[in-house]
């Protein structure tokens, strides 16, 4: 039902602020107002934040969004994936109940928020960002060496197993052609005589 009033408010906003007529002179809706239509998005809101940006965006149709109650324990991060899945983008934050608490959205503080780290994320130092990328640059450098020294010991490693299992199936031919041949049985083999002894029967008296 708020869906379906939404859509009628953009229709009338469409009609009323018309600036062309057809050649029967009726009105025509004016595709370009609203100028914006923003989702505000509260920070505290999880899977369910995506799945009504979705239909709201497929009925109204976004221009932007807004993130509120930010000044609280929550932060956010679900108005990540709804900007990603709907390309739109963030424009507003809110931080208070007062008009002044609704700030331009500054990305890299509220990464850092996300994060942890900075100002934003209630540290003293505010370019603890700086030296956290830093240091992840470090590390995957460090990771990648790893990585290529492991390749350069595993060549050598399997050139050496291959030769010693060409070795061993070499030793076990020879051991095969060494071995005697176990004998045969030829067919003019003689065949032992099947002896019955026979029973004498005694006569009667």
């Amino acid at each position: 039902a708020l869906t379906q009033e939404l859509a009628k408010m953009k229709r009338v906003i469409q009609k009323r602020l018309t600036v062309s007529h057809d050649e029967w002179g009726k009105k025509l809706p004016n595709m370009d107002v609203p100028h914006e239509t923003l989702l505000v998005l509260d920070a505290a809101q999880g899977r369910m934040a995506l799945d009504s940006a979705q239909v709201w965006n497929k009925e109204i149709g976004l221009s932007g969004l807004i993130l509120t109650k930010l000044d609280g324990s929550a932060r956010g991060g679900s108005v990540v994936a709804v900007s990603r899945e709907l390309n739109l983008p963030v424009k507003l934050i809110g931080v208070g109940e007062g008009i002044d608490d609704l700030r331009d959205f500054e990305p890299e503080a509220f990464v850092d928020g996300l994060l942890g780290i900075g100002k934003a994320g209630g540290k003293s130092s505010a370019n603890e960002g700086a030296l956290l990328n830093k240091r992840l640059v470090e590390l995957r450098k460090d990771r990648d060496e790893a990585t290529i020294a492991k390749k350069k010991q595993a060549v050598p490693a399997m050139a050496t197993a291959g030769a010693a299992s060409a070795a061993g199936e070499l030793t076990f031919q020879e051991m095969d052609s060494s071995m005697p041949s176990p004998p045969q049985a030829t067919s003019g083999q003689s065949k032992k005589p099947n002896r019955k002894k026979k029973k004498k029967k005694k006569g009667k008296r």
